[in-house]
């Protein structure tokens, strides 16, 4: 008798509607000429609004002013801010003109400022002067000597800024027409540092193809229109905000909503209400707090329908809280990396709640994903466990002058290698198992850590928890378990989620320590460092033995 060859996970996208052919500059003057008098953008700290006819205004007053310092295609423009309507004009501004935008996480301190600016060659840098406790203009001072590219630093709300306004308010819009006319669909536009957890981050390299088309197809599955407002509070920096959030936004008519130049649940809450939101972003961190915030129940999120949960898996348990309590009941999981422009996945609007908590969804439109084996490459059965690769369109042209780490991360057939474990089902949903680098080998055990999370997630007290492997002379490693309470909750040890486990959970999955914490160690992004929390819990572990 014959046997059935298994079906491989392996899964393409399919779409009645085209990718788009144009650079970003483009795609925004046909907005701008459908939609002329809808709300394009709104910064509540400051009150400003524009209308899309007025952002495309000073989005060329701002593109004049780079080509009076003879910024042109090609040339490196850094941003170094917190989200605020200046950091949105620079990334439209640049676009329009081809300078390349690098986008600086606002984490960064001097070294890591200086690694940046040289390793990506960028001329001109618009920069914030401070916030909360970093002093950008100080960093810039102390490592401009060390950045002979370096010929320019434009401070927001300065006098250097209002003058760069000004050189653009007197330049020609011939100049511009005739500088957006030399610009390519695959041109580079964007490169986005990754938060690379060793040595120094490397530098995603992505093209106006890239993050148009993902920023697109992001939206049209959130079913955007020019009628909605899309409520985000996710660092610009990254592509969460600047592509999923302001490129979705604009290639459909919607209006970017800035709550506050970084997250605040009370403000982010406040923007929804006072703005009357459609949409509405973050990392499940991100929702958590929001949720937990004391006048939740006085705000009116009743206009809320869709929004993504991105950055990090969603317990099962918060994604139903945003469903009921938000209203959001097309919300939407997209799982993707900055590679990848970054969306390869995402749910559906009429997905159900199953497949939205337990899952990332399926392939985006014009795009391939598949499930592989880490060490042969070979395709794995459909249910099981390999690695997440994904092919198309969105896949980054490079790391910035790093062929090496290009070759490593994208193989001879252009398929990006994601490092996450995932597996695909019968119906082609990805289930996002965890990292490689961060399965725990327990006794020759595989361990997730995300399903022992989402497990410990459903204790009544416990209000975030992320679980990691710490090594064990017995076993090789162990699992530990810190542990965010809920205000007035009881404290947990490990006895007590021992019991908590107990014939609920495999024995060798039971975390064997717990460490009570008020916050994770976080990337700029909410992403959790798994790499300082092992870092941190073998410190902790010495001590006590």
């Amino acid at each position: 008798m014959s046997v059935m060859p298994k079906v491989p996970s392996y899964a393409s996208g399919t779409s009645d509607k085209p990718l788009l052919g144009d650079t970003i500059g483009d795609n925004l003057g046909r907005t701008v000429r459908a939609f002329p008098d809808r709300d394009a953008l709104i910064e509540r700290a400051s009150g400003r609004r524009w209308s899309y006819a007025q952002f495309a205004a000073d989005v060329d007053t701002l593109a004049l002013g780079l080509l009076s310092l003879d910024i042109g295609k090609g040339d490196r423009v850094g941003i170094w801010a917190p989200n605020c309507a200046e950091w949105t004009l620079t990334q439209y501004a640049t676009a329009r003109i081809g300078a390349v935008l690098v986008t600086v996480n606002p984490a960064y301190r001097a070294h890591e400022l200086e690694y940046v600016l040289n390793q990506a060659g960028i001329r001109l840098l618009v920069t914030a002067e401070r916030f909360k406790t970093s002093d950008y203009a100080a960093m810039v001072t102390e490592v401009r000597p060390s950045c002979p590219e370096l010929e320019h630093v434009v401070p927001l709300a300065t006098p250097v800024w209002e003058r760069l306004l000004e050189h653009g308010r007197r330049g020609d819009p011939a100049a511009l027409a005739e500088r957006q006319a030399e610009l390519s669909p695959d041109d580079p536009i964007n490169i986005q540092y990754t938060s690379g957890t060793t040595g120094f981050p490397k530098g995603a390299t992505l093209s106006h193809h890239n993050i148009l088309n993902n920023g697109f197809f992001v939206g049209e599955l959130c079913g955007y229109t020019e009628r909605d407002r899309v409520c985000i509070p996710v660092p610009f920096y990254h592509c969460f905000g600047m592509v999923m959030g302001n490129l979705a936004c604009t290639s459909h008519g919607a209006a970017m909503v800035i709550p506050a130049p970084a997250f605040e649940p009370a403000a982010t809450l406040a923007a929804v209400e006072a703005e009357a939101c459609t949409s509405l972003y973050g990392v499940p961190t991100m929702f958590i707090g929001e949720l937990a915030d004391p006048g939740f129940a006085s705000y009116d999120l009743s206009t809320l329908r869709t929004g993504i949960m991105a950055g990090s898996p969603c317990p099962a348990e918060v994604m139903s809280q945003v469903i009921e309590r938000m209203g959001m009941a097309e919300v939407s999981i997209c799982y993707g990396m900055t590679e990848t422009s970054p969306v390869s996945a995402q749910t559906r609007a009429d997905d159900s709640l199953e497949r939205r908590v337990a899952t990332v969804g399926r392939v985006g439109p014009h795009l391939e994903v598949k499930v592989v084996d880490p060490h042969t490459g070979r395709t794995v059965p459909r249910g099981e466990t390999g690695e997440l690769c994904t092919r198309g369109y969105s896949v980054m042209l490079g790391y910035w002058e790093a062929p090496r780490e290009t070759s490593e991360a994208i193989d001879a057939a252009r398929w990006m290698h994601t490092g996450d474990l995932a597996v695909m089902d019968d119906d082609g949903y990805l289930s996002v198992t965890g990292r490689i680098k961060d399965m725990v080998i327990r006794g020759g055990e595989n361990i997730y850590p995300r399903e022992v999370e989402e497990f410990l997630h459903t204790h009544p007290d416990v209000l975030d928890v992320q679980v990691i492997g710490v090594p064990d002379p017995q076993y090789g490693e162990e699992l530990m378990a810190w542990i965010r309470m809920k205000d007035g909750a009881a404290p947990l040890d490990a006895e007590a989620v021992r019991a908590f486990c107990d014939g609920r959970l495999a024995h060798f999955k039971v975390p064997r320590y717990v460490h009570l914490v008020d916050s994770f160690p976080m990337t700029v992004t909410g992403k959790v460092r798994k790499v300082e929390m092992r870092q941190a819990a073998v410190r902790l572990l010495e001590q006590s033995w």
